[in-house]
């Protein structure tokens, strides 16, 4: 291993091949060696042993609500990305909503990226938004370096970021296609929300009600037909309804470009164990029923779901009124995504190589930066989250770092205790406590933003 500067090894290290022994060799942030467990330690190198801890490579969330700046209140970068880091995540990209302004223009992306840079301890990237009338906007923010660009077919919550109707759509989604980008969807049909019963109240029954599966269902018919006629790129976020999957299956056999992302929260919590009043568990589309959720599963097991993100969405306690149909919709997990999907992954016979494909590999893919996240693999960066798989631990929000400490994990007992988390080849977080802010913000194919004086003209030729 020459030129390492770090080794760090253990008896079971997760990568593309498999889970093994082996030493992993790092160099200036980057993997030179996967190499066997017992291979000499250059001079000078430091040694880290994880014993029998699995070394992972960091997770890549690509759903991520940071709300900053405007609404730093229920969320911020620093608090953020230091829940991130604390469990086991070394890459997030930011949703465009919910933060004031909304990243619908080059210019409301470098106010973010200025209000990111000084606060983040994981590496940050950021979706660019569709909204109507801006799609002017779009290729700018491509060639800034969005990662791709979301949309509501439905009302988002905040009056800032509008849905598109069925033209805007087209009309974004051609010009998207036209520079190769990429469209991310909250994919539930407005008419079958406003045709839903609308009580209101304690139950979950109730709100249930209100996000039929029909929603979700009809809206991602019309997808599939989109990009099949625009051979665009099409994502769907945060699956909830399994009876997508079968057409969502048939679409991807025929060519068409589509992914999907499904959640921790859909696949650990169900309707039928959700108490009434619990608007922690609020979030759109809802938590749905038992047997919805093994079919998610399988979805998974077959490869109909690409990745497992958090679509942490987090607001202040008392957004969280008890009243179902009027409290905040959002789960924040981002913390508690990794030893969540392991505990019921391991109850269903899979590995962590399983976990590992779903949280870390296949976000990396959807974002582009397979090529530097989301493997324990030579020439990627040294990202790692080193995780004791059988350890179990209570989930006490006080110890989240997350701004708010509201969770819908409150009080479960969870698999899987993330011992220390790895950026580049350093140490950002030991034992659930963040050490440093060593996280860059990075562009769609994985470079360093470069930091520009205030006022100068960004690459668009766009005033900043």
């Amino acid at each position: 291993m020459p030129g390492v500067q770090l080794v760090l090894r253990s008896t079971r290290v997760v990568t593309p091949e498999g889970t093994r022994a082996a030493s992993v060799g790092v160099a200036d942030g980057r993997i030179t060696e996967v190499g066997p467990h017992d291979a000499p330690v250059p001079a000078g190198a430091q040694l880290v042993d994880a014993g029998d801890d699995a070394v992972l490579p960091g997770l890549v969330d690509t759903h991520v609500h940071v709300n900053d700046p405007g609404r730093s209140h229920w969320e911020g970068f620093a608090t953020a990305t230091r829940a991130a880091a604390a469990g086991g995540i070394t890459t997030l990209v930011d949703m465009p909503l919910n933060s004031l302004p909304p990243t619908t223009t080059v210019g409301h992306l470098r106010t973010k990226q200025q209000s990111a840079q000084p606060q983040v301890f994981v590496d940050t990237g950021f979706w660019g938004g569709a909204v109507p009338d801006n799609v002017a906007d779009l290729r700018p923010l491509h060639e800034a370096g969005v990662f791709g660009f979301k949309c509501f077919l439905s009302p988002s919550g905040v009056e800032e970021f509008p849905q598109l109707g069925p033209d805007e759509l087209k009309s974004a989604l051609t010009e998207i296609a036209g520079f190769g980008g990429l469209l991310i969807v909250h994919a539930e049909d407005p008419a079958h929300l406003d045709a839903a019963p609308q009580r209101g109240g304690p139950a979950y029954a109730d709100f249930l009600a209100s996000r039929p599966r029909a929603a979700e269902n009809d809206a991602v018919d019309r997808l599939i037909a989109l990009a099949r006629e625009l051979d665009a790129r099409v994502h769907v976020l945060h699956l909830s309804s399994c009876d997508a999957l079968p057409a969502l299956a048939r679409a991807r056999r025929e060519g068409v470009a589509l992914t999907v992302e499904t959640c921790p929260h859909f696949l650990t919590l169900c309707a039928e164990e959700v108490p009434d009043g619990a608007t922690e568990f609020k979030c759109c589309p809802p938590i749905r029923e038992r047997a919805n959720q093994d079919a998610l599963w399988q979805g998974l097991a077959e490869g109909v779901i690409d990745c497992v993100v958090s679509d942490h969405s987090p607001c202040t306690a008392d957004l969280k009124d008890g009243d179902f149909g009027t409290a905040w919709g959002g789960i924040s997990s981002l913390q508690l995504g990794l030893p969540a999907v392991w505990s019921a992954a391991r109850e269903r016979g899979h590995t962590l190589d399983d976990v590992v494909r779903w949280m870390s590999a296949g976000p990396a893919r959807l974002a582009g930066l397979d090529g530097r996240k989301g493997a324990v693999a030579p020439g990627h960066d040294a990202d790692f989250a080193v995780l004791a798989p059988e350890r179990t631990f209570t989930v006490d929000p006080a110890g989240l770092h997350h701004r708010n400490p509201v969770t819908a994990y409150a009080g479960s007992t969870l698999h899987g205790v993330v011992r220390s988390t790895w950026l580049r080849g350093e140490q950002i977080a030991e034992d659930g406590r963040p050490l440093r802010q060593s996280g860059r913000l990075i562009e769609r194919d994985g470079r360093t933003v470069r930091s520009e004086p205030p006022g100068e003209p960004d690459r668009t030729g766009r005033p900043r």
